[in-house]
């Protein structure tokens, strides 16, 4: 529906209305007279006037409705998809008849299938040996295997002699520790020579002082090996001097 009142008209009739009502707020609250109340609304009324000009906007126009498309029925291509009958399964295969279980071997007869008319030649005399008769070793002489688990060997163990070499033993009295009856039990072992002592490392001479019956731990406490390297090179040592005078025997 259009607007049937122009737009002066409008603002000349909202502008008189401001200009009567401030006219009559001057005269009768201000006490204003006649004409100056007159002069007062007409002023508000022209600056009424002016605003409304000013901020007039002409309304916008409406916007026609738009019909939307109908959505056209499918057709009879756009249908449903047939449906695809599905395979048949396949049967599964029957198992295979489990093989039947092999019959049991007769057990073994414990006779003897042919019996002997008459007893061999020699039969009733071995029957009547044995379990009489057993081998037996000579008593000088043990197996090997028998030998090397009776006497295994001894981790450490130095090389021993089982006599002195030609010129016979070395004076073991010249190493300090070792007195007679210690020398005697050396030689016993099958130690003669100051070489030999010379050659222990310390796994023999940890062996020797776990074995030296009396007189274990001497062999590192009164340091053998260092006296013997220095008397099998043909060297003196302090005490070796004094046993050579025959100030200590």
């Amino acid at each position: 529906m259009k607007d049937t009142a122009p737009k002066g008209l409008g603002i000349i009739a909202v502008a008189a209305l401001f200009g009567i009502i401030a006219a009559g707020v001057a005269f009768v609250l201000y006490d204003y007279q006649f004409i100056g109340a007159i002069f007062i609304g007409g002023i508000v009324a022209a600056i009424t006037a002016i605003v409304l000009m000013l901020g007039w906007r002409e309304p916008a126009p409406r916007a026609e409705t738009v019909t939307a498309p109908t959505a056209a029925a499918p057709t009879a291509s756009a249908a449903a998809p047939e449906t695809v009958a599905a395979p048949e399964p396949v049967a599964a295969p029957e198992p295979a008849a489990a093989p039947e279980p092999a019959a049991e071997a007769p057990a073994a007869s414990d006779e003897p299938k042919v019996k002997p008319s008459a007893p061999l030649a020699g039969e009733d005399e071995l029957d009547a040996k044995k379990g009489e008769w057993k081998y037996e070793a000579p008593k000088d002489e043990a197996p090997a295997a028998t030998k090397a688990a009776a006497e295994p060997a001894a981790a450490g163990k130095p090389a021993f002699l089982s006599e002195a070499r030609e010129g016979g033993p070395d004076d073991l009295k010249q190493i300090k520790g070792v007195g007679k009856k210690l020398e005697e039990t050396l030689h016993e072992m099958g130690i003669y020579h100051f070489d030999q002592i010379a050659e222990w490392g310390p796994a023999e001479q940890a062996w020797m002082d776990d074995n030296l019956k009396g007189f274990k731990g001497r062999a590192t406490r009164d340091k053998w090996v260092e006296q013997a390297k220095t008397l099998a090179a043909g060297g003196t040592t302090e005490f070796s001097s004094k046993v050579k005078k025959g100030d200590v025997y």
